[in-house]
């Protein structure tokens, strides 16, 4: 039987291990990631709010505004790999610009980014619909 004080030291080891893991990984085991709180955050944390994973993108110290849903310049939400087109979402800066080769499903249709640190909408600039 594991003691509580044995099981609060596993849950910090599984968290500072889980910190390794590729956004893919972590996808598939958001409950490895402690839930959003008011607190200092690094780039490159990882937490969980509303039932999803994000992904700190910007350093700072969290307001009960700056939620990981709402705070789009702070966090980016961890998408599901398993999906190949996933939904275009605005970039909010270089931070989560689309690379040259992503893929995204822009208003029911497919699209392969054909520049790094592409802003644009397919709609505007550097997409190449997929037939």
């Amino acid at each position: 039987m594991i003691t509580r004080e044995q099981a609060k030291r596993l849950r910090s080891l599984i968290e500072r291990m889980s910190a390794d893991l590729t956004d893919e990984d972590a996808y598939t085991a958001p409950q490895l990631f402690p839930q959003w709180k008011l607190t200092t955050y690094t780039i490159g944390d990882r937490v969980q709010y509303d039932s999803k994973l994000y992904k700190c993108i910007q350093a700072h110290t969290a307001q009960s505004d700056w939620t990981p849903d709402v705070a789009v310049s702070l966090w980016v939400e961890v998408s599901d790999p398993s999906v190949e087109y996933p939904d275009w979402k605005q970039p909010t800066g270089a931070q989560d610009a689309y690379q040259k080769g992503d893929k995204v499903t822009y208003q029911g249709k497919h699209y392969i980014s054909i520049v790094d640190n592409n802003v644009w909408s397919p709609d505007v600039y550097g997409w190449d619909e997929v037939a």
